[in-house]
């Protein structure tokens, strides 16, 4: 596969994603996994994978119930 020299050169070559329409199969499920998290980063990568849309209508959105490890102030 050779490289791209420009994005029009990429856009003739592969085609644009004006007309993208995202899949909601049942694979596309809500994900529990915080902002900002290795798992909710690899949800988003899978997403993307299976042309279904980024963001579910019930993802977490926010931090409440979760723990995390506290590091003293040295």
């Amino acid at each position: 596969m050779s490289q791209c020299k420009n994005v029009f050169e990429a856009i003739l070559r592969y085609g644009h994603d004006e007309d993208f329409v995202p899949n909601e199969d049942n694979q596309f499920i809500p994900t529990d996994a915080p902002a900002g998290s290795a798992d909710k980063i690899e949800v988003l990568r899978r997403r993307v994978e299976l042309g279904q849309p980024l963001w579910h209508n019930t993802d977490r959105v926010d931090y409440s119930g979760l723990t995390g490890a506290i590091r003293p102030r040295e």
